[in-house]
């Protein structure tokens, strides 16, 4: 598959597009661990970095609520069904409407975010009493001047999310895939490179940097499929009041985990320094199975699903499929995580200022996100199918359980546990999150697959505890040959233990005839680059 292909080609199929998703998730997450590490390195688990992740929340807060409710709920399944053509780049009115209401709401979220920005901006000190609470007044100002910084951030992503949408809608992915990679190499450009002057306040330009480089390489692509910027605001259009509608539930579903989120910043405020931070790296850990596999599926299949979302038969063997092809992978990461978790965070962020009881606070909690990760990674793919079918209230009001379980659970296992018991309160409540939307959705499909996807399932974790056996005896075997006081000791023992486990996993999975396992055989096998090509099917091979 050439880069050609990539940059200016559909991709109609979920497992190709979710593979490439995956891929730059994967390189995106890779990146975030480097940041993560050199962040754990420079600062420790200390009150630095908790303001730091304290001053994301506001900002974060304000894009979740004004720019991802509007485009995931309503703007890509309503810009999908306004393309006609695929011939994009040519000069003709085929996808006038599409540019029209790109446009539209282009130009109402930028001036929205800005206003709200400046406001944020100025009441920030006030904000931040009520944000961290448990900070001395100096770190509570120091806390809003990092959070005034990053209310930039918000501005550059919602543009680039309006882009983001554009190519998803049109399908090419590559180039909306590449931008998670972008916003994180600016933030390591400002730990790298800021912070060494300007300390925290380095680290808050470097997140405005990654998020204009976020905007800025998926904004020559929506101009090569065709889009075209008008400067036009027509709040009476159909589709904006459409868009309104839909958005509103979407965006109540996105404020209860953003307000959970808080929440949960407050309680970790009042907890031991460092809290914040190691909440956030063992969430950061915990999510990078989810974001790789779970959240590049869902993104994939949103479009496909969109286009049959009333259509029952298509609906079930699309979501089926790409359920299934979820926990192939996400399955082994539970198992994996669990049984390597010691040895992630050491590698990960075991550096300079970052000590062994930072390295165990961040094992504790990181082993009680684990339990949840199937349901954090199926729960996107399940609330997307309610936003393709239109209906966005049912996901608010299971989300706000949810978040009710989560909150009352954080305040109860936080004294029992301390940070540890918040990564406990997440998985139960997103275990009980993802058990509502599934049989919410069960009722209202009458039926999705089951017992196909609980075969696959069963076959899966077969595999995956024998995996999991084999990375325990791998870590013992390896231990006396290598110095567990040093990083490359600790990497070599994780990778060894972590190969065998994973080889292990698919032998198992082929024994077992797993379908998954050898349909993404099949989809390696026919993208393999190297592979020989008859001479007829040359033309075909280079997209001519």
């Amino acid at each position: 598959m050439s880069i050609k292909y990539l940059l200016t080609k559909k991709i109609n199929s979920i497992t190709i597009a979710a593979t490439l998703v995956g891929l730059s998730s994967l390189l995106s997450r890779v990146l975030g661990f480097l940041r993560d590490r050199i962040l754990a390195g420079q600062f420790g688990a200390g009150h630095d970095l908790d303001i730091y992740y304290a001053a994301f929340r506001i900002p974060d807060l304000m894009f979740n609520l004004l720019v991802l409710g509007a485009l995931s709920a309503g703007f890509i399944p309503i810009l999908t069904g306004l393309i006609k053509d695929s011939n994009c780049g040519k000069k003709d009115n085929s996808n006038k409407e599409a540019w029209i209401l790109s446009s539209n709401i282009l130009n109402l979220l930028v001036i929205t975010l800005f206003v709200i920005s400046a406001l944020g901006a100025i009441f920030a000190p006030y904000l931040m009493k009520v944000v961290t609470p448990g900070f001395s007044p100096e770190n509570q100002m120091l806390t809003a001047n990092v959070t005034r910084i990053m209310f930039l951030s918000p501005i550059f992503l919602g543009i680039s999310s309006v882009l983001g949408g554009i190519l998803q809608s049109f399908k090419r992915f590559f180039i909306y895939s590449l931008a998670p990679i972008m916003y994180n190499i600016g933030i390591i450009l400002g730990a790298l490179f800021l912070a060494p002057i300007w300390g925290v306040y380095g680290l808050a330009w470097g997140v405005v940097l990654g998020a204009f480089l976020h905007m800025g390489i998926q904004l020559p692509m929506a101009f090569k499929i065709g889009y075209r910027y008008r400067p036009i605001i027509n709040l009476k259009s159909k589709y904006i009041r459409k868009i309104g509608i839909m958005m509103v539930p979407r965006t109540l579903t996105l404020g209860i985990s953003q307000i959970n989120l808080l929440v949960i910043t407050i309680i970790a405020s009042t907890l031991a320094g460092g809290s914040i931070t190691v909440f956030n790296f063992a969430n950061n850990l915990h999510f990078f199975p989810v974001g790789v596999f779970g959240i590049s599926f869902a993104i994939a299949a949103f479009p496909s699903l969109s286009g049959v979302a009333f259509n029952r038969p298509k609906l079930i063997a699309n979501f089926s499929s790409t359920v299934r092809q979820i926990l192939f992978f996400v399955v082994p990461s539970t198992v994996f995580l669990l049984t390597l978790r010691a040895q992630i965070v050491r590698v990960v962020l075991g550096a300079g200022k970052f000590d062994w009881e930072d390295t165990v606070l961040t094992i504790h909690t990181l082993s009680f996100f684990a339990i949840g990760l199937f349901a954090y990674a199926l729960i996107p793919l399940l609330t997307r199918v309610f936003y393709a079918r239109h209906n966005s209230k049912t996901p608010f009001f299971i989300g706000l359980f949810a978040a009710v379980v989560n909150i009352s659970a954080a305040l109860y296992f936080s004294g029992v546990f301390g940070v540890a018991g918040l990564g406990l309160a997440f998985s139960i409540s997103g275990i009980i999150h993802f058990m509502l939307l599934w049989i919410t959705l069960h009722l209202e499909l009458r039926g999705m697959d089951e017992i196909r996807i609980l075969v696959s399932t069963i076959k899966f974790s077969a595999a995956a505890v024998m995996a999991g056996i084999t990375v325990q005896g791998a870590k013992l075997a390896v231990w006396p040959f290598i110095d567990m006081t040093k990083f490359w000791g600790v990497f070599t023992q994780a990778a060894v233990a972590g190969l065998c486990g994973f080889i292990v996993y698919l032998f198992i999975c082929f024994v077992l005839k797993s379908e998954e396992f050898y349909g993404f055989l099949a989809m390696i096998r026919k993208r393999i680059p190297w592979k020989k090509i008859k001479t007829g099917d040359q033309g075909e091979a280079r997209g001519i």
